[in-house]
């Protein structure tokens, strides 16, 4: 199993993971001819995918999901209400490839894929897990709480990407209207870098994981407080880094470490 974010942060999102045989995007947030670079990049073709999951509608992860199912003729997996939400802003799309995610397990070639409900202001948004013969890998970001429904099924992940959203002090004294502060920090906002440290020392209870710190924002956060962050409550739990959890940050503009599992 191959897995790399593409790209990660509050400006755009997308997240590759693959097999020999099988090839998936997980949303497409930033320009389509972006993704493209960095999928070569990766040393994969656009042409090669088999299709794009789309976590919600927000355009930060939809804003090229319409443009790379046309160019590239690739189908685009969804629950029912998101493509509702989300068909008005992708333009046209060819009638088979529209996949409507109606049960919480399907299959592409070798990769399994459930989806989960997470708690986001989003209309049914959702987070992915990839189980392949060679390991499991998933995506949890845009998360308003950490849930123990959530916990439990990201026990059994080698390898995710998780979001470290905002430092809680930067999110109060900065320049976000009220209205909008409250909404990140509430139950259907995001994870701060506080609380991913706290889910992260419940994940590796069930064994070592490798861990991408993601979709931070531009104006609440940066690189190094995050993962600063992060590693300080980990340590204070006699966490090794480096043994016990592999940490690594999932970059905002450009691809980021690939993990070949």
């Amino acid at each position: 199993m191959k897995f790399c974010p593409l790209f990660s942060g509050s400006s755009g999102n997308s997240i590759f993971v693959g097999t020999e045989n099988t090839k998936i995007l997980i949303d497409a947030g930033v320009a389509g001819k972006n993704i493209e670079a960095e999928l070569r990049a990766i040393g994969e073709e656009p042409s090669s995918i088999d299709g794009i999951f789309v976590t919600h509608e927000h355009s930060d992860h939809i804003k090229s999901v319409g443009v790379m199912s046309r160019k590239h003729n690739i189908p685009i997996y969804a629950n029912e209400l998101t493509w509702e939400a989300m068909l008005p802003k992708i333009g046209k799309v060819k009638e088979e490839n529209i996949k409507l995610l109606d049960t919480r397990y399907t299959a592409i070639k070798d990769i399994e894929i459930e989806n989960f409900r997470i708690s986001h202001d989003a209309v049914d948004p959702r987070g992915y897990l990839f189980n392949t013969k060679k390991g499991k890998a998933a995506i949890a970001t845009d998360l308003g709480c950490f849930s123990d429904e959530i916990k439990d099924i990201l026990n059994s992940v080698d390898v995710l990407l998780l979001e470290s959203n905002h430092d809680v002090e930067m999110l109060k004294f900065g320049p976000y209207p009220y209205v909008l502060k409250r909404r990140i920090l509430s139950e259907v906002g995001h994870l701060s870098n506080e609380a991913c440290g706290n889910a992260i020392l419940e994940l590796i209870k069930s064994g070592r994981k490798r861990i991408y710190l993601g979709h931070l924002s531009k104006t609440n956060n940066y690189p190094q407080l995050a993962y600063e962050t992060v590693s300080s409550i980990l340590k204070e739990n006699n966490v090794n880094i480096g043994e016990d959890v592999y940490l690594s940050m999932a970059n905002r503009s450009n691809h980021s470490e690939v993990v070949n599992l």
